[in-house]
């Protein structure tokens, strides 16, 4: 059976670094200063530096309240900015003239839809073919990077000769709102925007893709939440997240995600930084050295949560450490997201 294999990963985020451009806003958002004073410590912990936006701050597209910001005004506000941001993640790859060879094209993304959508965008602007087979997958969440990949895989085994490109795209900044509740403008917090280009083929260069699984945690669906609102895409993101990953990551559900290998025997860890709970949650449960979630902490500091693309990251920055003498091997890799998921993925280099 043919491998499909990880060629190259280009990946960008919009120019304004908003971090604490938002700490400040949703630090004035709160009218118990009980709330507020938890915030403030929740951001000092949170070990995120920078988050990126296509908005220079809060204020500058909400203005004195987002919760008077409409979604078709957000929508709009996508439509704007989310083509330039994958035309730049697809250019990283210089694909040149080569880009016309291009057989599948797959858009990744869950925080803006319009029609006729990026993939025209990126047909018209990249040089790739008209006659591309295109394929959506939409508002899956943060493990939908996994997702394109997996689909990418498919393809190219089933089709030797395939040059699969997957964007993932996401503006996450674009659904903040304004809230009384600490868990919700904790888990704003977190997010950021950004996108990466992947190109995916059978030739045998960079990342192999071994094999995929999913769990599915029982009694945890509301958990992580995702919904189209009147103000922009309405998140939930519980503080029990990382405990329910905690007891999911057993003997039992690990056989299955590794394929019966030991866990010992997996050199890379490619690991969603969803928030550091998160990963702390999945250090502690896997029994990891910290230097295994070096990548997955690093993308976390400098970029934030940005949702289907961060695991991308996390690869992509993976591999520009093997290629500079870091670690090589096999690798696992795994996303959460609604449901509660994960999803996993196999992999060598």
């Amino acid at each position: 059976m043919v491998t499909a294999f990880v060629n190259r990963i280009s990946t960008v985020v919009p120019e304004h670094d908003v971090h604490q451009a938002f700490v400040d806003f949703a630090d004035g958002t709160f009218s118990q200063r009980r709330k507020q004073l938890l915030f403030r410590r929740m951001a000092d912990r949170c070990q995120i530096s920078h988050r990126w936006a296509g908005i220079a701050s809060p204020e500058s597209f909400y203005g004195d309240d987002p919760n008077k910001v409409d979604t078709a005004t957000r929508m709009v506000e996508f439509e704007r900015n989310a083509p330039d941001l994958a035309v730049r993640a697809v250019e990283g790859l210089e694909l040149g003239d080569r880009a016309a060879e291009i057989t599948h094209l797959i858009v990744v993304t869950c925080t803006g839809f319009y029609s006729p959508g990026i993939d025209f965008e990126l047909i018209k602007r990249c040089g790739i073919s008209s006659s591309v087979e295109r394929t959506q997958i939409g508002f899956m969440g943060c493990f939908a990077g996994i997702n394109g990949l997996k689909l990418a895989h498919h393809i190219v085994r089933s089709e030797p000769g395939a040059r699969v490109l997957v964007v993932s795209l996401e503006l996450c900044s674009l659904h903040l709102q304004r809230s009384e509740s600490l868990e919700t403008m904790l888990s704003f917090l977190v997010f950021g925007d950004g996108s990466a280009a992947v190109l995916v083929s059978a030739d045998e260069e960079g990342i192999a893709l071994d094999s995929f699984n999913a769990v599915m945690v029982p009694d945890t669906s509301e958990l992580i939440t995702w919904r189209i609102g009147d103000i922009g895409f309405d998140m939930v993101l519980s503080g029990k997240v990382p405990g329910a990953l905690s007891r999911a990551l057993d003997e039992k559900n690990l056989k299955t995600i590794l394929a019966g290998a030991d866990k010992d025997s997996i050199d890379l860890w490619a690991v969603h930084p969803g928030g550091r709970s998160i990963l702390d949650a999945v250090e502690e449960s896997l029994g990891l050295d910290h230097r295994h979630l070096a990548p997955s902490r690093h993308v976390l500091d400098n970029y934030g949560n940005m949702s289907s693309a961060t695991v991308l990251f996390v690869l992509a920055e993976i591999m520009e450490r093997a290629k500079n003498g870091g670690p090589t091997g096999s690798g696992c890799a795994m996303a959460f997201g609604p449901g509660l998921t994960a999803e996993t993925m196999l992999f060598h280099i």
